[in-house]
């Protein structure tokens, strides 16, 4: 009888498994005491579940990876200018080759650095990371469905919910691949030792791959594992378990981002004799996006009629969404966190994420990223206007006055009070001295636009509250969901107005349309609707969705990946990183430590400044070829109808 590895499996050898033989041999040296039959090991729901939890944890944490992470890689944020062994930076200078272990001066990106061994998180060498992790999770899932036969101890719940996991991780690895690399060979077997020879399939054939597992995934999975037999004796801690709320939220975001104008025009189909998908006048596949509109339709259907356990968060409770302080480590995200890594060491970011978004003057941390100063500027005003709309009243004299309320959440800017506690060695950084010269702007230690990202931190995150590293009391875990609910009531708008050419465009098994799904996210914030100007036309709606985006999921790590699906990323102004450039209004003699000259104390958002002017810090030098990333040379020498992508 044949024997299985009781935590790899022992079946590793596929080259596609793992991207290379050196990754995988490691695992092929085990005990003979950590070996059972197959019999054994997929015999009971207890068993197999066993086996299907390692593919859980094969997806990185990119908030934890590392004590430092850089994820946000669109037109959002700047790091230092030393610190060149960013991805951030890489991308920066049209060097996409830094995704790889090969090109990587830093270590610790979650897309392929490190090693991979599940189920251990001691240092970065152990953490999965993308490009390793999904293949093996995918060569995982095809196992785990070629041995349900052997299920044989198990109620048909019990074969359910495993088969629909199987199903969910496969299609998922998949979509995670694609929506860097485009089309890849859809791995639906397990494949043995002779030549591959898997072509590369197009992203829309891959898509719909995709599209059946997760699909197929969704009929199965139950909605709350707690209301079930089979996850009874685990009730209380499944709210990480694969349910069909996650498996429609990426069905939805895999048929709507194969139906995004990159996708439709998916220069490998060129490249290979095919030709682009039909689309409509900005490009999007009307199909695709139909059937995108009707799995989150079905998803936020079941939300809204109180069938499940998610919820919007109140705005009051925004930050929990991303933060947990002094909780013992709770991993965040509270009723809106659809799909979360769970990989959670929230010590990693007691340490080293959370103390990252101040300045190296606050925190006496190595890094410090912060918002481009073009980015914030996606951050309107209450009454739902963009700022350079004429209705708008933004007044460059006071900048900060009648923003969105997610500006005042999200952002750090000139005159916010920074240090709580009344330290007289923070006097001269308390009051965010953010202005052109002050002490907080700095090419290498501070801010380089003239703002700050607190989204995931709070205002006591300094050196002298205590409240960061070097507080184990404080037990600080940031997190970002991969996915929640406000996303899925984006990607519905984008996909609902784009199926049937406007905003009053809406699924069959939803009551809201495109328009009414963005409102609902402007109303939790407490942002005045899209205003009738932008409902005349698809091109003026998109408009204000992209711009939604931009706000609601600000550094969430979407923006790269949006800024390519809608082929933006090489355009002019998607392509610039800006600094803001002001001066306080009024006497500035002393003005680090005399806080009360330019800048109102009670109130930072009533404070005027004069000269108020952007200036362009950053171009990025993107083509087309940067709607991709770049495939390891060693695995595109494998066989020739696994292709490199076009222009690398």
């Amino acid at each position: 009888m044949k024997k299985i590895k009781i935590n790899i499996l022992a079946l590793l050898s596929a080259l596609l498994a793992c991207g290379s033989f050196s990754s995988c041999t490691d695992y092929l040296d085990k005990a003979p005491e950590s070996e059972i039959s197959e019999d054994e090991a997929f015999k009971n729901f207890k068993n197999f579940q066993g086996f299907v939890e390692e593919m859980y944890f094969c997806l990185p944490n990119f908030t934890t990876i590392y004590w430092n992470n850089s994820f946000n890689w669109g037109e959002d944020e700047f790091t230092g200018i030393n610190e060149t062994y960013m991805m951030c930076d890489k991308v920066d200078k049209g060097d996409f080759w830094g995704w790889q272990s090969e090109h990587d001066g830093w270590g610790c990106g979650f897309m392929d650095i490190g090693g991979f061994d599940t189920g251990k998180y001691s240092n970065v060498g152990d953490q999965p990371t993308l490009w390793k992790g999904s293949w093996y999770a995918i060569r995982k899932a095809n196992l785990g469905l070629a041995n349900l036969d052997r299920m044989t101890q198990a109620t048909d719940e019990e074969r359910r919910m495993i088969k629909g996991q199987l199903l969910f991780f496969r299609g998922f690895y998949h979509f995670m691949l694609m929506q860097y690399f485009g089309g890849l060979p859809y791995i639906d077997e397990v494949l043995g030792s002779s030549a591959l020879n898997n072509p590369r399939l197009t992203y829309a054939e891959c898509a719909e791959k995709a599209a059946e597992d997760l699909r197929a995934a969704a009929d199965l999975l139950p909605i709350d594992w707690d209301t079930t037999l089979a996850g009874a004796i685990t009730k209380g801690n499944n709210k990480l378990r694969i349910n069909k709320i996650m498996a429609l939220g990426y069905l939805g975001k895999d048929l709507l981002w194969a139906g995004s104008p990159l996708m439709t025009n998916d220069p490998n189909l060129a490249a290979h004799g095919g030709t682009k998908l039909p689309g409509n006048s900005l490009g999007y596949n009307e199909d695709f996006c139909k059937r995108a509109a009707d799995a989150l339709g079905e998803l936020l259907n079941l939300v809204e009629s109180g069938q499940t356990q998610y919820a919007l968060v109140p705005f009051a409770n925004y930050k929990d969404l991303f933060l947990s302080h002094s909780r013992g480590g709770l991993m965040p995200g509270s009723t809106e966190a659809i799909y979360r890594n769970p990989c959670d060491d929230w010590n990693r970011s007691n340490w080293g994420q959370t103390n990252d978004y101040g300045t190296k003057f606050i925190t006496d941390n190595g890094i410090c990223y912060h918002p481009t100063a073009n980015y914030v500027n996606y951050y309107g005003m209450a009454n739902g206007l963009p700022l350079d709309d004429p209705d708008s009243g933004f007044d460059k004299t006071h900048p900060w006055k009648g923003r969105d309320p997610r500006f005042y959440h999200d952002i750090r800017y000139d005159g916010c009070k920074l240090e709580l506690g009344g330290n007289q060695k923070a006097d001269d950084v308390r009051y965010a001295p953010l202005y052109t010269g002050g002490k907080l702007r700095s090419d290498t230690e501070g801010s380089r636009s003239g703002y700050l990202n607190y989204k995931f931190v709070r205002d006591d995150f300094n050196k002298w509250d205590n409240q960061g590293g070097g507080n184990w009391g404080a037990s600080n875990h940031m997190l970002i969901p991969y996915m929640r609910l406000a996303d899925v009531y984006l990607m519905y708008a984008e996909a609902a107005c784009n199926a049937y050419g406007t905003p009053s465009g809406k699924s069959g098994n939803f009551s809201k349309t495109a328009v009414q799904a963005i409102n609902t996210i402007r109303q939790r914030a407490g942002v005045a609707n899209v205003n009738n100007k932008f409902l005349g036309s698809l091109e003026s709606f998109m408009s204000e969705v992209r711009r939604e985006r931009a706000v609601e999921l600000a550094f969430e790590s979407h923006r790269f990946t949006d800024l390519r699906r809608w082929m933006l990323i090489d355009k002019y102004p998607y392509n610039i990183k800006t600094s803001q450039e002001f001066t306080r209004s009024g006497n500035l003699a002393g003005i680090d430590k005399d806080s009360s000259v330019g800048i109102n104390r009670n109130d930072p958002s009533q404070s005027a400044v004069v000269g108020f002017t952007e200036k362009v810090v950053v171009e990025r030098p993107l083509s087309a070829k940067h709607y991709w990333l770049p495939l390891k040379v060693k695995d595109v020498s494998m066989y020739p109808e696994f292709y490199q992508n076009p222009g690398w």
